[in-house]
């Protein structure tokens, strides 16, 4: 899943997701105070735009080229607070202690020796900020084997609850029906979140 893959997956259709916001963002950031946003894997922006609408000031970093270029050319007409940035966040880690909220919504975040990219975004929270990490819920993928997609190569909210040290305190870990219908042809009917806040 490199750049060229979303760059191609991105380019096949107009428009690859709603351009509503993830659910799971809106009921857990609703009632957070506005401050500084890390959107990782932000795709065609709608998270971005919903978080700059309600005062975030946000990064919006992806992979693909084509996504970041699709989510600004929308964003034009409303100038929100959004800083569109081209990036590899398995690669180059984000700034350090710089952001009230890192949200990763259905990013597929490979594991690594040592959780290296994983503890770069956690560093990149800042004392008292939020993590939020949503993922389909396990159940809901079918066998690696119908698609060559294997979940368990990648990060689950509930493995990295389980990373966090006593820096952290858990305030959401938990599998929940999703806010709205899964995408056609998907069988996704459950999410897995991770809400959690940085103490120091």
């Amino acid at each position: 899943m490199d750049a060229q893959f979303w760059d191609q997956r991105y380019s096949s259709r107009n428009q690859l997701f709603s351009g509503a916001p993830n659910g799971v963002l809106v009921t857990e950031v609703t009632d957070l105070p506005a401050g500084r946003a890390l959107d990782v894997g932000c795709g065609e922006g709608a998270d971005a735009r919903w978080l700059a609408r309600r005062g975030w000031h946000v990064t919006a970093v992806d992979i693909s080229r084509v996504a970041l270029d699709r989510a600004a050319a929308e964003a034009a007409a409303i100038s929100p607070d959004v800083t569109w940035t081209h990036a590899d966040l398995t690669a180059t880690a984000p700034p350090t202690n710089a952001f009230d909220l890192v949200s990763l919504q259905y990013l597929p975040l490979p594991h690594q020796p040592g959780h290296t990219a994983l503890r770069g975004l956690l560093t990149a929270v800042a004392p008292g900020g939020t993590l939020l990490v949503a993922s389909h819920h396990l159940a809901d993928l079918p066998p690696a084997t119908d698609h060559g997609f294997d979940p368990n190569r990648y990060y689950q909210p509930e493995e990295i609850a389980g990373l966090l040290d006593n820096t952290w305190t858990v305030l959401v870990n938990e599998a929940r029906p999703r806010t709205a219908p899964a995408p056609p042809g998907t069988g996704h009917n459950y999410d897995t979140v991770l809400r959690a806040q940085r103490l120091r």
